[in-house]
């Protein structure tokens, strides 16, 4: 009788991704079949019930978050799950719940990656990556400061999506030459990572950075009744915004230092690679003309009456289509768009709609809120200012703008708070969601980097995070006031 031989195997079983799996299943099943929760009530006396969909949209967001964090499927997975709960739990129709994954602002990110694959395609990434080296150099820690100003800088003028988009590609080369390991690095976490973070920062300065601060605007100019122009913004806001630039520098440079202080020869080599590009190509030119063009339609339309009926999405798709016609770019590129990232955002609006459709976002920001109304005045608004914070990171910066700003400037006047202050250190922390990926698109976009996880970006975005509101704190104590903004009622 032939031996037989038996061939025992181990099979690897990943305990860890089992144990969130399931915590993220049994935090939606205790919330959505829980009994009824009380009611938030608001200052004034008024109640806001938590009506079992809205039970049901936190359940879900709770599953999100903790799958998106521990990354126990794909990010983009969990994006579709979150829309098949909200269906099969009777939370939001299918209409409703898949429409969210393609809404404006999701093709708006849709264009800004195509601009990225333009600039790369097309060789613009390099040659500006080359005359970026030549000019910070060798020393890496200059290197990190040179990519943090520039991508902080374009901010003022463009959305940060858009520069995010930008940057990748540019970042990509850069760290090409700094290592042909596809192994992460501590420089390409701190290139990655510290560019999504500083886009944030920079965001904040001017209405061209991002929707939120044109919707924070509008609601204190009804609430209120006064307006803060595009300078007003901007004077308060820039030390604030470059204070968290450099700050962010020295946060990165000591979480992630280079394994590498400098990268000898490589201004050399930058100079070599440069003139070997030769002079600039026809479909370089047409793509910049293109990129800027719209660029700059889009920053002007704050200014220009005419321009400002002209819709931003319709405007950055139409560089999309261009670049197709005047084949710089073809099929395969358009197959080459990281869709893991269209689906995760497609899930963040999803849920994002959810929460504030189903009325548990507004439930949320009173029940929390209605806690510090009768506390001291600062305590009050940086119970504002986390709030915000924490909700940015999981729903849109716009909606947690809009659910938090109205009942903190019905509540502020009780406690002698001044308005001003309430806007102004909500639009900080609303600009810079360091915890999870669905929080802004740069996030999302320094991800398909491979250089760091989910997990590590939660991680460090806590220590980032409290550092956030410490300075929104010197701010709000030292920093404004000097500036002349009133920070209490007399």
């Amino acid at each position: 009788m032939p031996t037989q031989t038996i061939f025992l195997y181990k099979t690897h079983i990943d305990w860890k991704r089992i144990l969130f799996l399931l915590t993220g299943v049994a935090l939606f099943v205790i919330v959505n079949f829980s009994p009824p929760w009380p009611d938030a009530i608001d200052p004034t006396g008024k109640h806001f019930i938590l009506s079992k969909e809205a039970k049901g949209a936190l359940a879900v967001f709770l599953l999100g978050g903790t799958w998106w964090v521990f990354e126990v499927v794909p990010i983009g997975i969990t994006s579709l799950t979150i829309g098949v709960l909200q269906v099969l739990f009777m939370v939001r129709t299918a209409d409703a719940a898949f429409k969210d994954f393609m809404t404006p602002s999701v093709l708006f990110i849709f264009a800004s990656l195509v601009i990225g694959i333009v600039f790369t395609k097309t060789g613009l990434t390099r040659r500006l990556a080359y005359k970026m080296l030549m000019i910070v150099g060798e020393k890496t820690s200059m290197i990190y400061l040179g990519c943090f100003v520039v991508t902080a800088a374009l901010t003022h003028i463009m959305a940060h999506t858009a520069v995010a988009a930008t940057m990748y590609p540019l970042l990509v080369t850069i760290y090409g030459m700094y290592t042909d390991d596809d192994k992460p690095t501590n420089f390409g976490k701190g290139l990655f990572m510290g560019m999504a973070f500083v886009a944030g920062a920079g965001s904040i300065i001017t209405l061209l950075g991002a929707a939120r601060g044109a919707v924070a605007l509008g609601f204190y100019k009804d609430i209120i009744g006064k307006d803060v122009s595009f300078f007003e913004l901007s004077y308060y806001m820039f030390p604030i915004g470059w204070i968290m630039v450099f700050i962010l520098w020295g946060f990165f440079m000591f979480f992630f230092k280079p394994e590498k202080n400098n990268i000898p020869g490589l201004r050399r080599k930058a100079a070599s690679l440069s003139k070997a590009m030769g002079k600039i190509t026809k479909n370089e030119i047409l793509a910049a003309t293109i990129i800027f063009t719209c660029i700059l339609t889009m920053s002007l339309r704050s200014f220009v009456p005419l321009l400002n009926t002209l819709d931003k999405n319709a405007i950055i798709l139409l560089s999309t289509i261009l670049f197709f016609i005047l084949r710089i770019l073809d099929i395969r590129d358009l197959e080459s768009i990281p869709w893991n990232i269209m689906l995760l955002f497609g899930g963040a609006m999803s849920i994002g709609f959810c929460l504030w459709q189903t009325g548990a976002a507004e439930w949320l920001a009173i029940k929390w809120l209605t806690l510090f109304h009768q506390s001291h005045w600062f305590v009050f608004v940086m119970s504002i200012s986390f709030f915000v914070m924490i909700m940015t990171n999981f729903i849109m910066n716009v909606a947690a703008i809009a659910i938090s700003l109205p009942v903190a400037l019905v509540i502020a006047p009780y406690l002698g708070v001044a308005p001003e202050v309430i806007l102004f250190s909500a639009l900080v922390t609303a600009g810079m969601p360091f915890l999870l990926l669905v929080g802004a698109a740069p996030n999302a976009i320094a991800y398909d980097s491979g250089q760091f996880t989910t997990g590590e970006f939660f991680k460090f975005g806590i220590p980032a995070s409290g550092i956030l509101m410490i300075i929104v704190a010197i701010a709000i104590k030292v920093i404004w006031p000097l500036m002349g903004m009133p920070i209490l009622i007399n």
